[in-house]
């Protein structure tokens, strides 16, 4: 079985333009990976490409993507499709955390529809493009705040209306990205494409800024920045993931501080799993909630 290496692998990078997507952006770029960014605003995209160019040496690529909006996540994957003849690996990273309850464009709860949902719909349209690219990996930047989810994800109000609280829906949005993580290592059994989560550690970046959080959300992650990893560190776990050679054949599993280690006892639960996988079928075939 050949090593794997990351040089000459295109890339994809969800939130690219920022914190830890652009690190480890910046980190395959010079590890000689041909990287593509994603950023909700495609001009601050483009413009974050171009200086991760001037620091690696190589070009990289930029495609606008919101991940608030199944059609932004449509138009991004066709354009992946037509500008990348292959696929490699894709770096779910991007994620938001929000005080008050917001709604994504078809009308899912934000941190749901973004965290998970967006990325589930996004994955789903590059499959056939990652197992024709086999060997191919995909990687979703979770969080130790799943942990914080120890009740599960509520599927009576998964949606969030009666009852919300922004860190509690970002802790199980994060949930959410383990469920989806083991699912589809199952359904790519023998592909050669796998999937892995982790957790990048806490990290001082622009996370939960521009708006988004105010109150005592927000005190919490000003307080707690200065503790923080650099978005450099911040990305070591990322990039392990993407290009540690040994884990070749590893899927489905979690990473801490490049290691691999096993999830809460809740995200291990099979058929919370399998619900949230069939419901997430069932928004993306319905178009809203």
């Amino acid at each position: 079985m050949p090593t794997w290496d990351i040089s000459g692998k295109i890339v994809v990078i969800t939130g690219g333009n920022s914190g830890i997507g652009r690190e480890t952006a910046l980190a395959l770029s010079r590890r000689g990976a041909q990287v593509h960014i994603t950023a909700r605003v495609y001009d601050e995209g483009v413009r974050v490409a171009r200086a991760i160019e001037a620091e690696s040496g190589r070009p990289v690529g930029a495609f606008g993507l919101d991940l608030a909006s199944f059609e932004s996540i449509r138009r991004c994957a066709a354009e992946i499709g037509e500008r990348c003849q292959t696929l490699h690996v894709l770096i779910n990273n991007a994620g938001a955390v929000h005080t008050e309850r917001r709604e994504t464009r078809e009308g899912f709860e934000m941190s749901l529809g973004v965290n998970h949902l967006g990325h589930f719909l996004l994955t789903q349209l590059l499959l056939a493009q990652l197992r024709a690219s086999a060997p191919a990996r995909i990687i979703n930047v979770a969080s130790a705040a799943h942990r914080r989810a120890r009740g599960g994800l509520d599927f009576d109000d998964i949606q969030s209306r009666r009852s919300y609280n922004g860190w509690l829906a970002y802790c199980r949005s994060k949930l959410a990205n383990i469920y989806f993580t083991r699912c589809l290592a199952r359904r790519l059994e023998g592909t050669g494409v796998t999937v892995n989560a982790l957790h990048p550690g806490v990290v001082s970046t622009r996370f939960g800024a521009d708006g988004d959080t105010r109150g005592l959300l927000q005190l919490g992650i000003r307080l707690i920045r200065p503790l923080a990893l650099s978005a450099e560190a911040g990305a070591k776990t990322t990039l392990y993931c993407a290009s540690e050679s040994s884990l070749r054949d590893t899927s489905g599993a979690y990473f801490e501080k490049c290691r691999e280690t096993p999830a809460s006892a809740t995200a291990r639960d099979p058929l919370a799993a399998d619900r949230l996988w069939s419901l997430s079928e069932h928004w993306l075939a319905n178009g809203k909630p």
